[in-house]
């Protein structure tokens, strides 16, 4: 193997990895001598730290890891620091409706209040830190129970739960309605 496409493979495995990885690992996954991998590691750090990147190799022990350079960190800070932009679709934020109207809430629930599948929407509003896992429900099977976070009432601009509009009836029909109809498009494809 040459020594670039080498180097390729080991930054790439330190890069997925994200944490240190043992030089006689990445030996044997090259089929290489450890020294020569030891030699290749050497080449990679000194570029990386001559070059204006942003990555450094760092040796911990027989080991090594891929980090971000310390220069770099008023940078990261600020990507860090600045709000993540939430979408939210109209299927998550009917989900999210059910769970805040009817919390504690077991996907079962959901799903027979929206009439589909829910995991997509759960999964996003988990992501979204906007409902939490609240426990599991004292019945077969121990379903999750769901509810909305602090996270939620921020977003929301409510200070608790009493202060969200009254559900209207008619709206729950709606969104059974609309959950129906997403089932035939589908059915119909």
């Amino acid at each position: 193997m040459d020594e670039l496409k080498a180097r390729g493979i080991i930054e790439g495995i330190l890069f997925t990895m994200g944490e240190s990885v043992e030089v006689s690992r990445l030996a044997n996954v090259l089929e290489m001598d450890t020294k020569k991998v030891k030699a290749l590691l050497k080449e990679m750090e000194e570029e990386y730290a001559k070059e204006e990147r942003g990555i450094s190799l760092i040796w911990l022990d027989d080991a090594v890891q891929l980090c971000t350079k310390s220069e770099m960190y008023e940078y990261l800070i600020k990507i860090a620091k600045a709000p993540r932009k939430i979408t939210l679709t109209d299927t998550v934020l009917e989900t999210l409706s059910i769970i805040a109207y009817k919390q504690p809430v077991t996907r079962l629930e959901i799903e027979k209040v929206r009439g589909v599948s829910c995991d997509h929407a759960i999964n996003k509003l988990l992501e979204y830190d906007l409902i939490t896992e609240l426990g599991r429900l004292d019945a077969p099977g121990r379903p999750l129970l769901f509810g909305t976070t602090e996270q939620f009432l921020r977003s929301f601009g409510v200070k608790s739960l009493e202060e969200l509009p009254e559900f209207n009836p008619v709206v729950l029909e709606e969104f059974k309605q609309q959950a129906e109809e997403e089932i035939q498009l589908k059915l119909d494809i």
